[in-house]
């Protein structure tokens, strides 16, 4: 299960630097245009860092690829294409986010719902010992709660701890 901002969009790496092997692409996703007109606020195209070898990288693990993202079904429109991917189920997420009364991440739940005691990996910046703790005792099959750190993104051992995770956990 993937997040885009974070892992694949390292969003919080400084500016103008992006990190290596990443293109920066300007993006109107009609869900974000909406939500900043609904509160007054500009409209200017997100900025979204990629790096174009990830889909194929990520293809190359054997998981069953999903979106675990707020971008939703547009990550497939918009993120999809530029690193190489197929159109992805999508993880739903209520219509209206809100924080966790017990500071959980809003999607673990979700997460959890989703794989219905399937095995999964699960790549998110915002990730922390507690949705692993929940993980744990909610989920009865095996699970990776992989953080990946948003100023870099994606990099050579989150891919190596993919692999791993996929080759302990065949049907994962």
């Amino acid at each position: 299960m993937l997040d885009v901002d974070g892992p694949l969009n390292p969003f919080a790496a400084r500016w103008p630097r992006r990190p290596r092997g990443y293109r920066t692409h300007r993006m109107s996703p009609p869900s974000y245009v909406a939500r900043r007109q609904a509160a007054g606020r500009s409209t200017e195209p997100l900025r979204v860092r990629l790096n174009a070898a990830h889909g194929a990288r990520l293809l190359g693990l054997g998981y069953d690829l999903v979106w675990a993202t707020t971008w939703a079904a547009e990550a497939n429109d918009y993120i999809a294409p530029l690193i190489g991917l197929p159109r992805l189920p999508v993880v739903d997420w209520p219509d209206e986010i809100v924080p966790e009364v017990d500071g959980l991440l809003f999607k673990t739940r979700h997460v959890v719902a989703w794989a219905a005691g399937r095995p999964f990996a699960w790549v998110d910046d915002a990730v922390t010992a507690k949705e692993r703790r929940f993980v744990a005792a909610h989920h009865p099959g095996a699970a990776l709660v992989h953080h990946v750190d948003a100023r870099r993104g994606l990099r050579d051992d989150d891919f190596a701890t993919l692999a791993r995770w996929a080759h302990d956990h065949p049907n994962g």
